[in-house]
């Protein structure tokens, strides 16, 4: 379930915006919606989706809410992400020397059919 959080929040560009802006550092909300052509209420809302997806954190400090991007589900979307093109490129490899193996039995009865051929010839 974390891991399909941390790819529902990154799907948006606009929320790939905010992680962006907070990857220079800790923002207050009003600063990382400010470049947004969107309201405030609308930024607020990517920020809740990426605060369940743990992809950002919020400290309040009197009336101001402050935002920091947080490494972990990085990490662990990093690693899945590893495991799987290792699951699948063994997996094309296979593919691929079965398929060479195809062809190299096609192309011999190819040439046998030739030799036979030519010697009824």
């Amino acid at each position: 379930m974390e891991l399909d959080d941390t790819l529902i929040a990154l799907a948006d560009d606009t929320r790939r915006g905010i992680l962006k802006r907070l990857a220079a550092g800790e923002a207050r909300v009003t600063e990382v919606a400010a470049p947004f052509p969107i309201s405030l209420n609308s930024v607020s809302k990517h920020i809740r989706i990426l605060e369940r997806a743990g992809l950002v954190s919020r400290r309040v400090a009197g009336r101001d809410h402050f935002l920091t991007l947080q490494r972990k589900p990085f990490d662990e979307l990093t690693a899945w992400m590893l495991k799987t093109r290792e699951f699948w490129s063994s997996r094309l490899d296979i593919l691929e020397a079965a398929l060479r193996a195809e062809d190299a039995i096609a192309a011999a009865a190819q040439t046998s059919k030739r030799t036979v051929k030519r010697k009824r010839k």
